[in-house]
């Protein structure tokens, strides 16, 4: 219900975002912290914006006001999912994303059912002895869809609230999370819908970062299902290079606890996300 409502509400969305980014342009109100690239054009850059979030979770982070962002995210089995998040606001950010299973291959591609989103806006601005808050709502998981039990191999996060901290060290950069979701994909596996998650991610001469992050998967760990957990929780961690400016480039291994019952070991996977500005 929830998805098929947000879903035909998506694209009056994202029409809405490219018209206020493209107001922000027409009203000459730059980005912050721009920089200019050897041809004179102001560029926008990932030093500029906090992550939105680390490896599966979401951190308390949004983009500015007119920045889109542009990622495609590779997993098992030639599995690939593209999305895109605009700030509306610096405050308001919303996402659409789409994936499919054998991508690449000689198979023809499985796919996804349906077009999956993303909206986050941020209750409160870090403080010096406070976190920033956000609330939001993601339908997009990770890995295969199984039609059969209509959710992905690793459940989206659904509604969320999250708070993150930021700490500076010389050039060392830093940030801690938790947060507690409400999953929408448990029609089938009735493992419950709600869980907790906490993360952190570090930045090392401002273009190397090292991310971890554990879901307590909650509602992810009963059931004798393929895809049911094992009671372990998901842990997931990353290394991210900033090749550009404006690129990133990252290798994750996912689910290092071996939580699902179909796994014999973790996985890899390879993330590249871009970043610009109107």
């Amino acid at each position: 219900m929830v998805k098929s409502i947000c879903f035909r509400g998506a694209f009056v969305a994202l029409a809405i975002s490219l018209a206020v980014g493209q107001a922000a342009l027409s009203q000459d109100r730059k980005p912050p912290s721009e920089k200019q690239n050897r041809h004179g054009k102001a560029t926008a850059s990932f030093y500029d914006v906090p992550p939105r979030y680390l490896i599966d979770i979401p951190t308390a982070g949004t983009l500015p006001r007119g920045y889109f962002g542009i990622g495609f995210r590779f997993y098992s089995y030639g599995g690939a999912i593209a999305y895109t998040d605009i700030g509306i606001s610096n405050r308001f950010l919303l996402g659409v994303s789409f994936g499919a299973d054998s991508t690449i291959g000689a198979v023809e591609p499985r796919w996804n059912p349906d077009m999956e989103f993303n909206v986050k806006f941020r209750l409160v601005d870090e403080l010096e002895y406070f976190p920033a808050v956000s609330i939001g709502f993601n339908s997009q998981g990770d890995g295969h869809y199984s039609r059969e039990y209509k959710r992905y191999a690793y459940k989206s996060k659904g509604f969320y609230a999250v708070a993150s901290r930021s700490f500076y060290f010389y050039k060392w950069t830093s940030g801690w999370h938790g947060g507690i979701n409400y999953s929408t994909e448990n029609d089938r596996d009735k493992n419950g819908n709600i869980s907790l998650f906490v993360g952190f991610d570090a930045t090392f001469n401002y273009d190397l970062a090292y991310l971890m992050e554990y879901d307590f998967a909650l509602n992810d760990n009963k059931g004798a299902v393929a895809y049911s957990g094992r009671g372990r929780g998901y842990l997931n961690a990353s290394l991210k290079w900033l090749f550009t400016d404006n690129l990133e480039m990252e290798l994750i291994l996912k689910d290092l606890l071996v939580n699902r019952r179909e796994s014999k070991m973790f996985s890899r996977e390879v993330r590249f996300q871009y970043i610009d500005h109107f």
